[in-house]
Order: structure tokens, then C-alpha cells, then sequence
């Protein structure tokens, strides 16, 4: 094996820590950022592997460069711009007849193969969700740093509902469960794995990588400062990189040595059960870092034994197995988990209404999702009655005064759940809808929590609010809101909305109102009143 870098000093420090590979390895020094296709053939090897970084904004000429010199090219690339970039290489490389593969890292390398083996024997995939939180003892490298503060509030594309959504970078901020270490925060980070889980997997919905920071004061502070980005006060926060590459490490001593990543899988069966599926991951004793390395080795050594044939350029996809991969934690303080989980087969509202098949065929096929339902229409707005009234409306992001809006709105299942998206014209919110322990419904707007009651008959359905909490926190009646919510089929066979959201002493904060049809239709039926 021969080991490259700019520094001879650097490498040899890096080999001397390495005693077992005594006299097996040699130095060539090596400058990733102006390797010619002479430099690399004069090293006279048959693999090379680049885990050097960062990818985030370069090129791919090096890895020409190596396809030129007639050796095969492996990387541990998780930049999105860099990976998406990589299949221009392919003519080159089957020409040479080489395999020149990226990604083969924690992602897209191993997160796929996790996907692949979950979804064996599935017929189709809903959602995606992938996460990974290291230990804040990790060593974080300044070229990490930078690459993290290149993104972070800045517009991301994400695959979310069936179609291409902007959020920005370290936004989507959540708190899960990281395996059985604990709560951590996650946000949305950029990388190849958000384009290709919809390219590999049609069929998908939603597909988002979250990342965190171990210690919350760290990760909640980044999270603020992405705002001077969103609010356009600074182009990117790489500026800020060596300052916060300082604070990041006097608080390493304050975190863990212990890391985890999730993958998080819903969809259907070959039979038709509805699964929710997870694999977990755990590297304690500070061998979290090792894990981007594997997939890379696990490559390297197909290519050597012949067992993988493919050439050309391609992402690190398909091409590990999950198994292959795992074979090497069991030598580190790594272990790994999976489990799955039948959902019910019911959508929500024919669980929850007790009447549902009493109501009309239009509103009853709009909430059977399987996985979602797209419904688009108008819709009428009338705002809220005051100036407070509209200060409440704009935090809960409802539409602003308008008549004869384009409306769409999709009904998309989230586990035994809905989550229920509107876009009224310009303005977007959403809501998450659930069966509460009582039977009733249960809608969620962010931190807030409604208890709704229900009623189905022969005309449609109404729902109203019973009561309303503050995380789990009931709110007293002078600042529960009050809801007239109704559905129901009009002379023209369509689903029809009504709903005006109230509160007390303040009055209306919003009154929308209007038609839907399956999206497909509403466009030939889109002036019919």
C-alpha cells in the first residue's frame, strides 16, 4: 500500500502510528489538487483511494486523472454537487475498462445498503429518513466545519410530499431518539442521498438526511446562526469557520464518545401489510469515526477478488451489500439493530369516524390515502377580523385575504398518522393528524395540540375543537381556539371545504372555503363554479 499526501513529515507520522503495517507500506507524496494522469501511472498501482476531502465544491479531474492512468478509482465523497457530478466519468471509465466509484462512505454507501436490505421483498417505498449524530468527543476537522457552514441556511432541494420542496440547510430541525443513548437534535444537511432515494426509488414520497451535533448548545447555536444566511445578512457562514472550529473543540471535552445513525423505512409489502421499518447504529469507545471508511475497504477488496465486475462511474450504490459492510464493525465497539413494525392497513379517518362509509364516495376516496391523496381545486380566503388576529394568523402561516386562489392539498400517511399540506396560492401550512388515546382526532400545528371532535354522515363530516394543549400542557378556554370545520359534496359531485377558525375576545383568524378534485381532474374542470 502506498500512502499519499503533501506533507512526507505528515505521512510518515500517520505510518509510524501504524505498527502492524511496518515495512508494507510505502510514501509518495501527492497533491490531490494537481495530480496529472503521469503522476498517478508513475505510482504503477491498480486502486486508488481518495479520502482526502473535502468534496463539497470540487471537481472531479483527479478522478479523471486516475481513470486516465488506467487504475480504478474509489471515494469517500459526501458532497451532493460532487457525487450528482460523477456520472460524466462513465464513458471515460468503461473505455479503460476501470470502476471509479464515489460516495463509498456513511452516505450514499452505507445508508443505501441499509435501505436495500430493509425493503427486501417490499413492493414499494413511501419515506425515507436517515440520520446520523456523532459523539461529541469525535474529531471534527476544519474542513468539516467549512463544509457544514456551506450550507447551512442556505436554500437545500428536498424531496418531500411527491415533489421538490426548498428548505434551508440546518433547518427541518427535529428531536429523535438517537438508539439507546438518548434524545439528540437533527437538522436537514446536504448531501447525495436526498437525490438518489428519489432516482433509485420512483415510488418514494419523502426522502430527508438529518445530522446533529451532539451537545445542544452547539447545535441549537449553529441553528441561529443560519438565520444570518435565511435573513441574507451573510452569503454563507464559511467566514465564521476557524472561530467556530475553536469553540467546537473546547466543548469536545464536554461531549460523549458515543455516535449512532438511523434509517428510518415506510412503505408496502409484497403482500400488501403496510411496514415501518428502522435500523440502528451504535459506535461507542470513539470508533465512530472509522465507519465512513468501511464501505471504501469493503469496494477495494471486491475489486481485488474479482467478485465485483462493473465498470464505468457510478455512485456507491448497489454495489455493498449491508452484510459485507457490518462484517467489519464486529472488530470495533460498533453494533447495529433492526426491527420492523406493522402499520394498520385502515387510513386514519375510516378508524376514527365512526359513520365513514355513510358519507359520500367523493370525500370518502379524497381521505383514503395509499400512500397520499393530491387533491386540486380553489379556494376563497377571508382573513381575520383585526389586527391581533391577523398577527396570530401570520404565525400560524394561514393564507391572507383572497378570492378564486388556486388551491392544492394533499392527505399523505406518516406512519399510523396523516400529515395534511395545503397550498393556498402562494402560502403553504401544513398540519399532522392522529388518532388520540381516547379515539378522537388529533391535530397537530407545531407545538400545539388539538383535540377534535367528529361526525360523519350521509353529507360529509365536521370536526370541532374540544380542547387544546401546549405540548401536552392544557390551555385555558379564553385562548383555546374554536373551529367550524365542514366537508361535504356540492351539485357538481365535488369535494367541498368550509372551515373558520376563531378565537375568543378576538374573533376570526382565518375563513377559507372552496372545491377539490383529484388533481388530475381539477385542471379539465379548473372554471367550473
Amino acid at each position: 500500500m502506498i500512502v499519499c499526501g503533501r506533507s512526507h513529515a505528515k505521512t510518515q507520522a500517520f505510518i509510524n502510528a501504524l505498527p502492524a503495517w511496518t515495512g508494507r507500506v510505502s510514501i509518495a507524496l501527492l497533491d490531490r489538487a494537481s495530480a496529472s494522469e503521469a503522476d498517478i501511472a508513475a505510482l504503477n498501482v491498480f486502486c486508488v483511494v481518495d479520502a482526502a476531502g473535502p468534496f463539497q465544491g470540487a471537481t472531479t479531474d483527479f478522478a479523471r486523472a486516475v481513470i486516465d492512468a488506467g487504475a480504478h478509482y474509489v471515494d469517500l465523497a459526501d458532497a451532493r454537487d460532487f457525487v450528482a457530478a460523477f456520472p460524466a466519468l462513465d464513458e471515460a471509465a468503461k473505455a479503460r475498462g476501470v470502476l471509479a466509484v464515489t460516495g463509498a462512505s456513511s452516505t450514499p454507501a452505507l445508508s443505501h445498503a441499509v435501505i436495500d436490505e430493509l425493503t427486501r421483498g417490499w413492493a414499494h417505498i413511501d419515506g425515507v429518513e436517515i440520520a446520523i449524530s456523532p459523539g461529541g468527543q469525535a474529531p471534527l476537522g476544519l474542513t468539516v466545519v467549512k463544509a457544514i457552514l456551506s450550507y447551512a441556511g442556505r436554500p437545500v432541494r428536498v424531496w418531500l410530499h411527491g415533489r421538490w420542496a426548498t428548505k434551508p440547510g440546518w433547518g427541518m430541525t427535529v428531536r429523535r431518539r438517537m438508539c439507546d443513548f438518548g434524545a439528540r437534535f437533527l437538522s436537514l444537511v446536504e448531501t447525495p442521498d436526498l437525490d438518489l432515494v428519489p432516482k433509485r426509488f420512483p415510488a418514494v414520497r419523502n426522502a430527508v438526511f438529518r445530522a446533529g451535533v451532539e451537545l445542544p448548545i452547539l447545535h441549537l447555536g449553529l441553528w441561529a446562526l443560519s438565520f444570518l444566511v435565511r435573513l441574507r445578512l451573510m452569503t454563507n457562514l464559511t467566514p465564521l469557520a476557524e472561530p467556530l472550529y475553536d469553540i467546537a473543540a473546547f466543548f469536545r471535552r464536554f461531549g460523549s464518545d458515543c455516535g449512532g445513525m438511523i434509517v428510518a423505512v415506510t412503505g408496502v409489502y409484497g403482500d400488501g401489510t403496510r411496514l415501518s421499518a428502522q435500523w440502528s447504529l451504535i459506535a461507542e469507545a470513539g470508533d465512530g469515526p472509522r465507519i465512513p471508511s468501511f464501505p471504501a475497504l469493503c469496494v477495494v477488496r471486491a475489486l481485488l477478488d474479482d467478485s465485483l465486475t462493473a465498470r464505468g462511474a457510478t455512485a456507491c450504490v448497489g454495489l455493498v451489500d449491508l452484510g459485507t459492510i457490518e462484517a467489519d464493525f464486529r472488530r470495533f465497539a460498533i453494533r447495529t439493530d433492526g426491527a420492523s413494525t406493522v402499520l394498520e392497513r385502515q387510513p386514519l379517518f375510516q378508524r376514527a369516524l365512526a359513520h365513514f362509509d355513510a358519507m359520500p364516495e367523493q370525500v370518502r376516496a379524497s381521505h383514503m390515502p395509499d400512500p397520499a391523496t393530491d387533491l386540486a381545486g380553489e379556494v376563497d380566503v377571508t382573513g381575520a377580523a383585526n389586527w391581533l388576529g391577523r398577527l396570530i394568523a401570520r404565525m400560524m402561516r394561514f393564507p391572507r385575504a383572497a378570492n378564486g386562489l388556486p388551491a392544492a392539498v394533499t392527505i399523505e400517511r406518516e406512519g399510523e398518522g396523516e400529515i395534511w399540506i395545503r397550498r393556498f396560492g402562494a402560502t403553504t401550512f401544513s398540519s399532522h393528524v392522529s388518532k388520540g388515546e381516547a379515539g378522537n382526532l388529533v391535530e397537530r400545528f407545531g407545538l400545539l395540540n388539538f383535540d377534535l371532535d367528529a361526525h360523519a354522515d350521509t353529507a360529509g363530516f365536521e370536526l370541532s375543537i374540544r380542547r387544546a394543549r401546549l405540548f401536552n400542557i392544557p390551555l385555558p378556554g379564553f385562548v383555546t381556539p374554536s373551529t367550524r370545520a365542514r366537508a361535504f359534496v356540492d351539485l357538481q359531485r365535488r369535494y367541498r371545504f368550509d372551515v373558520e377558525i376563531t378565537m375568543p375576545i378576538i374573533g376570526r383568524l382565518v375563513h377559507y372555503r372552496g372545491w377539490l378534485q383529484p388533481a388530475g381532474d381539477a385542471k379539465d374542470h379548473g372554471h367550473a363554479r
